[in-house]
């Protein structure tokens, strides 16, 4: 009789915070890498305009958008372990197809199936999260997943450089596979299933039209969803923007990539702030307080970009502040979003994923497609947005804000 094999060890806290911080962490790096090679991208493969390049982005969080209503679903029916790792297969594929892509129309092509991809990973990893905590916990849980895949955005436009001090821009996707090959093996070895079999849900277009119903009937579901919605509007018009900004306004693009991680280690200490005070004081106070100051600081920049008074050095420090005001506002309006969503936590993440990256990406769209060498058009983006955002928690929350529920 043989003595049985030894059982894999659990996944531990801070390794299931790692974990979740790769996955989210794979939407950070498959944009921000790209942002210094832009240029290279378009003359290499013979884009006229200079707008039009940012369609290397906005093509990957269309696809990446769009997907999200399929992958939640699927999760809720054959378990998140299955979904995600078939999805990051795909990835892999669909970054190595870019790494070879001769035509700009193909290179895009690619992005949005990459986009389609690692949609997967976002879903997944807020509904995970929901598996295993809800309410203030869970975005005390979120804030510190968001201190870990922050160091992405820091590190990925300082990588995409030196990339293109060492190679062909195509290497940004083959350094893309390697880190979707590592995730994926990861995954594969140590994440568990964390969907209760009892709360699987069947595949049927009655049901997800009945989900869909109950988030977007939901008040508090539907009003934070907006909200953050606005939020990522400022921020993908901010992404699209930014290294024009320094290329064209500042004609400083060696500052580009060490201020744009400065700028994104700023969110990531807010964010650390947000894990070690949201559960004393609240998601809400901690939230509505901080996107009220995200629109007033945005305000005040764009007087200062109208009045021509704009420097690196203006951008650097009140971007830098908007910043820490939506890492302490992101992850607790997702968490709020998601409090009475338990059993459909994997069709709610869709929906509201939806909602957040197509609506989040066609308001930034529009605030690239408006750059006329200025801040101007960026920060009389953020303004609205914040107002937006404003406006949709105080629906939410029936015009009280500030407080616990």
């Amino acid at each position: 009789m043989h003595a049985p094999a030894p059982s894999r060890p659990e996944l531990g806290f801070r390794e299931f915070v790692a974990l979740i911080a790769a996955l989210m962490a794979m939407t950070a790096l498959q944009i921000d890498t790209m942002l210094p090679a832009l240029p290279a991208i378009g003359e290499s493969l013979h884009v006229a305009d200079p707008n039009d390049r940012q369609w290397v982005i906005s093509a990957f969080m269309f696809g990446f958008g769009a997907a999200q209503i399929v992958h939640g679903p699927l999760s809720d029916r054959f378990g998140r372990r299955p979904v995600l790792l078939i999805s990051l297969a795909l990835g892999i594929v669909c970054n190595l197809t870019a790494a070879v892509a001769a035509t700009f129309p193909l290179l895009l092509a690619a992005r949005v199936a990459a986009g389609v991809a690692t949609a997967s990973s976002r879903v997944l990893s807020t509904s995970i999260v929901r598996d295993r905590f809800a309410g203030d916990a869970m975005a005390r849980v979120m804030s510190l997943i968001t201190i870990v895949f922050m160091v992405v955005p820091i590190a990925a436009p300082n990588l995409g450089q030196l990339i293109l001090w060492l190679a062909p821009w195509r290497w940004i996707f083959y350094a893309l596979t390697a880190a979707g090959l590592l995730t994926f093996l990861w995954a594969a070895i140590r994440l568990p299933e964390t969907l209760d079999p009892a709360n699987r849900l069947p595949l049927s277009a009655g049901r997800i039209a009945q989900g869909f119903r109950f988030v977007l009937t939901d008040r508090l579901a539907l009003g934070y969803t907006v909200g953050s919605t606005a939020l990522q509007g400022g921020l993908f018009g901010f992404l699209l923007s930014v290294q024009q900004i320094f290329e064209v306004e500042f004609r400083a693009m060696n500052l580009f990539a060490p201020v744009f991680s400065a700028m994104a280690g700023a969110m990531a200490v807010a964010a650390f702030l947000n894990s070690r005070i949201v559960m004393r004081f609240g998601a809400r106070a901690v939230s509505h307080r901080a996107v009220i100051a995200y629109t007033g600081i945005a305000a005040l920049h764009l007087l200062l970009a109208l009045a021509g008074l704009e420097t690196v050095l203006t951008f650097a420090v009140l971007q830098a502040l908007m910043m820490s005001c939506f890492g302490l506002a992101g992850a607790n309006f997702g968490a709020i979003a998601m409090e009475h969503m338990g059993r459909l936590a994997g069709t709610a993440s869709s929906v509201q994923g939806l909602i957040q990256t197509i609506g989040g990406i066609s308001i930034g769209a529009m605030i690239g497609a408006a750059f006329d060498g200025t801040t101007v058009p960026l920060y009389t983006g953020f303004t609205l947005c914040g107002a937006a955002a404003i406006a949709a928690v105080a629906f939410a929350e029936g015009g009280r804000l500030f407080g616990r529920r």
